[in-house]
């Protein structure tokens, strides 16, 4: 594109789509350990056997998601007999949820659910698979937001017996968490553990490198040269690493993009992208607090409180102390959470010096906006 400024009816984008976070890349970069572990534990269903089970498990942003929607995609160019099933359990996240998306998947149509026992779901589905000789993978994303009561344990307990009651029907299922040290089996009945047996897949966060090559290639699938100068592309990349989250990058490319559209210049520059991070950064916050266990949730919320109170001292003494008016908790176990929170880059602990082991609790967001996402 040349000259400084657009035309009124010109646009920067080639293809705005690579920049959504639900966006399927041709090439998946930097995740082909992961494709390879779920492939090999798909593949006794390609066979006509039951797929092995597995927990994803990485913080937020690190690729879980688009990879399990590459792989299940893969399955459905590759096969009828195989039928990969995604659900996304905050959204779904009860049993008749988890069977009703089963059977659409398996059917094309919803089934009717007022009134409807779980049971007649399953019979259902059981018959068709039957019928039709298929087998199931199902996706449980994010599997944590159906664990605050039994509903998770009850779920896997009639996925993966089901061929107790019907005879030849085949289902295994995979899970993932946003949360590299949530126990996701350690949380499970033993019953359902017995037949869960899950391998665990990492998913690790993207370096600096592999960071800057993906938005790279979506740079240039999906705007016109010239658009993001180099030195503005190293920008993003910085401003994703505080975060830890490739979202940000994404969010961060599109926002300013925009705003350097709007202004009908035809690259981007440094305002645009500090303006831009102001906002795309919360997509971080609001993911990792969603991952967050209630304990967890509750603690973050009270640092948040308690830094936006002048007189606090925010040392990790005084916020324990506080902390432990409303919640009971350990002091150990209070540390696991300040470090999960510095893991997570919701948080960072700096040593206070003269005062050993004492650290410093400093938000790396906006206390205020820290309390109304936990809140």
């Amino acid at each position: 594109m040349k000259g400084q400024y657009l035309r009124w009816d010109q646009t920067l984008f080639r293809d705005a789509e690579v920049f959504e976070f639900d966006h399927l890349p041709d090439a998946f970069r930097h995740r082909e350990r992961q494709m390879k572990e779920l492939a090999f534990l798909v593949a006794p269903g390609l066979r006509g056997g039951r797929p092995l089970s597995a927990i994803c498990f990485g913080l937020p942003g690190t690729g879980k998601t688009t990879c399990m929607r590459k792989l299940f995609a893969e399955v459905e160019e590759t096969t009828r007999s195989l039928v990969p099933v995604y659900i996304n359990c905050q959204v779904d996240h009860t049993k008749l949820m988890v069977f009703s998306k089963i059977y659409q998947k398996l059917t094309g149509h919803l089934p009717q659910t007022s009134g409807v026992p779980v049971r007649k779901v399953l019979d259902a589905i059981a018959r068709h698979m039957i019928k039709e000789g298929r087998v199931l993978v199902v996706c449980l994303d994010d599997a944590n937001f159906m664990q605050g009561d039994r509903t998770l344990s009850d779920t896997l307990y009639t996925l993966l017996r089901t061929h107790e009651e019907y005879p030849g029907t085949r289902i295994g299922v995979i899970a993932t968490v946003s949360d590299v040290h949530h126990d996701l089996a350690g949380g499970l009945d033993p019953c359902v553990v017995s037949v869960f047996r899950p391998s665990r897949v990492y998913f690790d966060p993207y370096t600096e490198e592999e960071t800057r090559e993906i938005l790279a290639e979506r740079v240039r699938q999906g705007l016109y040269p010239g658009v993001v100068p180099e030195a503005m592309l190293g920008l993003i990349v910085a401003q994703t690493m505080t975060c830890g989250d490739l979202r940000v990058g994404l969010d961060m490319l599109k926002r300013s993009v925009l705003a350097a559209e709007h202004d009908g210049r035809t690259e981007v520059a440094e305002t645009d992208i500090m303006a831009a991070y102001e906002m795309a950064k919360h997509v971080h916050l609001v993911a990792s607090v969603r991952a967050l266990s209630p304990p967890e949730k509750r603690l973050l919320l009270h640092i948040a409180k308690r830094a936006l109170d002048e007189e606090g001292e925010m040392t990790s003494g005084a916020v324990f102390r506080s902390a432990k008016e409303s919640m009971r908790m350990s002091y150990t176990a209070f540390f696991e959470r300040l470090k999960k929170f510095e893991e997570m880059r919701l948080a960072e602990l700096r040593a206070v010096t003269g005062r050993g082991r004492t650290r410093e609790i400093v938000l790396r967001y906006d206390a205020e906006k820290v309390v109304e996402v936990c809140g």
